[in-house]
């Protein structure tokens, strides 16, 4: 199948983003139990005001969860994911920048994007039954991500032979079916999926292997932000990875990065302007 040449643009629903500097994706999480202590499950109002902030900060795509994946989560039905990420989706599918939906189940899927959200973010790489289907006749972007197990057992004995080759052959056969089902290569993203059924040595070796990862040819986006891997690495609690977060940030930029999914707008896009200044002088 032929593949997408360094694409530098990235479609999705109404918007065409420039991928000419890496873009930064705004972690919003309308859940009850998010690792990172953020969740905000049943707060609109305080939803819609970190949003906002979030856009003021710089970032260039919100991302909405509402379905915790930390190791251990328990799933929620889709009546409950539905009525915890719509009343965002109707109230911010006509902002300034685009609004992804981190969701694994299709009628989510169906139901974001009707109501105009542009991106569907899957961490189970669209493997569901219907998942394919619900996007392939859209107009949404979508991300694939890796993951070895689910969520709730993800982390109990991830192995793997060649973390990376076999994250790389996951990601080629799901984005060759999504092609095959009509969806535009401009329209793909990939997510090595850190943290999801790998260990910290895993992580490691994925994160060296990201240019390798970029040869398939199409974006990839990168969470680090605040994850297990910071703490194992340094020590710190999950409210105290920052500068962890923003080290992993610019790691991911300078080995191909197109899209950073973090917590901290604001201090992203701070680092990714130094990062930017001085690469314009070397």
């Amino acid at each position: 199948m032929s593949r997408p040449v360094g694409n530098t643009e990235f479609h999705c629903g109404r918007f065409r983003l420039s991928l000419a500097r890496p873009l930064v994706m705004a972690i919003i999480n309308v859940t009850p139990d998010s690792f990172s202590g953020d969740g905000m499950a049943g707060q609109l109002d305080n939803v819609l005001r970190q949003a906002e902030r979030a856009v003021a900060e710089g970032a260039d795509i919100l991302d909405i969860g509402g379905e915790s994946s930390r190791p251990g989560a328990q799933a929620v039905s889709v009546q409950e994911e539905l009525d915890r990420v719509m009343p965002i989706v109707d109230a911010l599918a006509q902002a300034a920048v685009p609004l992804s939906v981190d969701t694994v189940k299709p009628e989510v899927m169906r139901a974001a994007a009707r109501a105009g959200a542009a991106i569907i973010n899957d961490i189970n790489g669209l493997r569901a039954p219907g998942a394919i289907d619900a996007v392939a006749d859209t107009d949404v972007g979508v991300c694939l991500m890796h993951m070895q197990g689910e969520p709730r057992t993800m982390q109990s004995a991830p192995r793997y032979i060649d973390v990376v080759g076999e994250v790389a052959d996951f990601l080629r056969q799901r984005s060759d079916i999504l092609h095959s089902a009509g969806v535009a290569p401009e329209r793909i993203l990939l997510d090595p999926g850190f943290g999801f059924g790998k260990t910290l040595d895993h992580n490691l070796v994925l994160f060296a292997g990201l240019p390798r990862l970029r040869e398939l040819g199409y974006p990839l986006l990168i969470g680090v932000s605040r994850k297990s891997m910071l703490g194992q690495i340094t020590g710190q609690p999950v409210d105290q990875r920052l500068a962890a977060s923003i080290a992993g940030a610019l790691l991911a930029a300078q080995r191909g990065a197109a899209i950073l999914r973090v917590h901290d707008v604001a201090a992203t896009r701070d680092a990714l302007a130094v990062m930017a200044a001085v690469e314009a002088h070397v």
